[in-house]
């Protein structure tokens, strides 16, 4: 058998190098120092006969050799991380890791409830949450780097192939506004009064944005036609700038629990239109699906859809 030129700690270190940014932030993060960072993709580079970095650039810019060993090299790891998740799980959910993936406003404001509820059954078992866009959280699963994940949009067109996606609760999303606005008085408002509000909106790459885009135009309602008066890119920072009069804005359901029952927001009612989506559960059939995985899948989730099998 050939020697492999590398080894796991290499491939951890250019991993670091190139999440970090810079070799000394990849140094700061991995508790050792810049000049063993630089020793060893300097050896590294003489095993492999070939140069990882530009050295003509003043940031870590990888170069082809470099880049394709980095795309082995997370798969090498992830690899190495699943087979450590597979001889924790013979301890019978008395230790290991369980990775959760989310899109935005699920990761905020569902995913911390149904963690909680794991962690109360399964004390021992360590919970990691990683919240990103809907894109990105789907390739951390295809990839290992996560077990499973919950998401609010679709997933990329050439990862439908490789993940299995389940539907699991639909989320309705809201038009909140200031409870001083005039149309707070109303029962309802008409789909014409949409267009003499100012929204506040998330920006124009948001999955619920396309989301609530694709309802209203099934409804009939245009939404090149709203005026846009800010684009946030985060939830609450549109819940303050709504409480805050600055105009209006949809958002789920889940994220104004707080301010419906305070009664610091309005949630206005469209008629006629109810704007819902769906929300997806997605694994990678592929990779190992521990027990820690397998009980949160049928016992947790079941019980938030079903509160009525808690007992």
């Amino acid at each position: 058998m050939t020697d492999i030129p590398f080894t796991l700690d290499q491939l951890r270190i250019l991993k670091a190098i190139i999440s970090e940014g810079s070799f000394k932030r990849a140094a700061d993060s991995l508790y050792i120092s810049q000049p063993a960072v630089s020793l060893q993709i300097q050896n590294l580079e003489r095993q492999l006969n070939v140069p990882l970095f530009d050295r003509g650039s003043r940031k870590a810019t990888l170069t082809e050799g470099g880049d394709l060993l980095v795309k082995y090299g997370n798969r090498i790891l992830a690899l190495c991380e699943e087979t450590c998740r597979a001889l924790e799980d013979l301890q019978n959910l008395q230790g290991g890791t369980l990775i959760i993936g989310a899109s935005q406003t699920t990761g905020t404001y569902l995913m911390p409830r149904l963690i909680g509820l794991f962690r109360q059954r399964y004390p021992q078992v360590a919970v990691q949450l990683q919240v990103h866009s809907t894109r990105r959280i789907s390739w951390s699963v295809a990839n290992g780097q996560v077990d499973l994940a919950i998401i609010g949009g679709e997933i990329p067109y050439e990862l439908q192939d490789t993940l299995h996606v389940t539907s699991y609760a639909e989320d309705e999303l809201a038009l909140i506004l200031p409870k001083s606005h005039p149309f707070s008085q109303l029962k309802n408002i008409r789909k014409e009064d949409l267009y003499r509000l100012r929204f506040i909106a998330l920006d124009t790459q948001s999955t619920i944005r396309k989301v609530i885009e694709n309802i209203l135009n099934q409804h009939d309602i245009d939404s090149s036609r709203f005026t846009i008066e800010m684009e946030l890119n985060s939830i609450e920072a549109i819940k303050n700038a709504v409480q805050s009069g600055l105009g209006a804005s949809f958002v789920s359901v889940s994220a104004i629990a707080k301010e419906l029952e305070l009664g610091i927001l309005h949630w206005a009612r469209i008629e006629n239109v109810t704007i819902k989506r769906m929300l997806s559960i997605i694994i990678n059939p592929n990779r190992y699906k521990s027990k820690a995985v397998t009980t949160f899948l049928k016992e947790i989730l079941t019980l938030f859809v079903n509160p009525s099998k808690k007992n």
